[in-house]
């Protein structure tokens, strides 16, 4: 990288919570945020917001007439988008690039109009403007009264982080000072959850102790479950005094499909991306790590593998969010980032609570975040301390 970014601002809303004190309570209490909702007559493990974050909600959508035909996904990223633009003290100049993410968008919404077309035969006059990709970056833009460009994109699981790689290349190009940066997914339906059934990778309905077994690298089936949430981050070009954490490296790597969801043994985009991001900075600096480890046998193994390939005897302490919040597509990269920078900034280690570690790091300096999507879309960012 040609210098650092600051992060100077990052704000969420997840089952954890909205404000940085709530969530990293929750993310120090070892229970998860999973309940059990039926969708068309079945069961299924997912991570709701709470009654009073879905209380934020509701009192935004009834700010304006505007916002009542918005889909959930689209609101998500507006509040956390408030929130983290206030945390970084953007208050008076507005002119600041935007690019938020989603893996499926407005997913409520079209499922709600394509019904409506089913039985009808007619679309309703919104049914397209508020379906679009851009819905989330553009309404967050109009919401904050911005002068500077707005980018909508989807590239899966790995949007978020995709997201920051392009804040990143904005700002070191000179084309911008500042990025606001992130992801927001609302995939709680019942269509969605029945895709995933479908590809034989959502948990079981066992109600267990921890529904998700991410990171339990002895697994026999599968356990991702989906939950839904946003994040944003703001980036500034250099080194700020109010920065949260700084980005001092960035990877990225797409590996052959061999087929839709596809990811090598050793998953060599994440060996790729790790690499890119670590650049000059040696391996055993590297304090910890916060895995994509979705829930998939396959999936965390093969990350793990290459992990191993990269760090060899340096193994840094290794951690993921999946089996507390669910994974949220789009949304996941930022919020596994928000988690790295709260970890940075409290100076402790978050661990999986049914994994063994021989030790945790004394002292967090150094954190990969990692995120992949289908077709092995890998993106990995590592953070260091201010």
């Amino acid at each position: 990288m040609q210098q650092k970014i600051s992060i100077t601002g990052i704000s969420s809303i997840s089952p954890l919570g909205v404000s940085s004190g709530d969530i990293w309570k929750a993310y120090k209490d070892p229970s998860h945020h999973i309940s059990f909702k039926d969708f068309e007559g079945e069961q299924a493990p997912i991570a709701l917001l709470s009654q009073n974050v879905k209380q934020k909600i509701k009192e935004l959508r009834a700010e304006s007439s505007h916002y009542e035909a918005l889909d959930d996904s689209v609101l998500f990223g507006v509040f956390a988008a408030r929130q983290a633009v206030r945390n970084a003290g953007w208050n008076e100049d507005r002119n600041f690039g935007i690019n938020i993410g989603s893996s499926r968008g407005a997913t409520g919404l079209f499922e709600k109009y394509h019904q409506e077309f089913l039985k009808s035969g007619k679309s309703s006059t919104l049914s397209s403007p508020t379906t679009t990709l851009g819905n989330i970056s553009s309404w967050i833009a109009h919401d904050l009264q911005t002068t500077g460009p707005e980018i909508s994109h989807s590239i899966t699981c790995s949007t978020a982080l995709h997201a920051v790689l392009n804040g990143v290349a904005w700002l070191q190009s000179g084309l911008a000072d500042q990025f606001l940066v992130g992801g927001s997914e609302a995939p709680l339906t019942a269509f969605t959850i029945a895709q995933m059934k479908a590809l034989k990778i959502y948990a079981s309905n066992d109600k267990v102790a921890y529904p998700c077994q991410a990171m339990n690298w002895d697994k026999k089936r599968n356990s991702m479950f989906l939950g839904e949430g946003a994040a944003i981050a703001c980036l500034e070009k250099g080194v700020k005094e109010n920065a949260l954490a700084l980005i001092g490296g960035i990877g990225y790597a797409t590996e052959p499909l061999k087929h839709n969801i596809s990811i090598s043994t050793e998953a060599d985009c994440f060996q790729k991306s790790m690499k890119l991001a670590l650049g000059e900075t040696p391996a055993d600096e590297v304090d910890a790590i916060v895995l994509h480890a979705p829930g998939t046998a396959k999936g965390d193994l093969a990350e793990y593998n290459a992990i191993k390939a990269v760090f060899k005897d340096s193994l840094p302490a290794l951690t993921t969010n999946k089996w507390k919040i669910g994974h949220t597509f789009g949304a996941s990269g930022i919020l596994s980032l928000e988690l790295a920078v709260l970890m940075l900034k409290h100076q402790e280690f978050i661990p999986v609570p049914y994994v063994a570690y021989d030790k945790f790091p004394k002292q967090l300096n150094k954190i990969i975040v990692n995120a992949v999507g289908f077709g092995g879309n890998a993106v990995s960012i590592l953070l260091e301390r201010l």
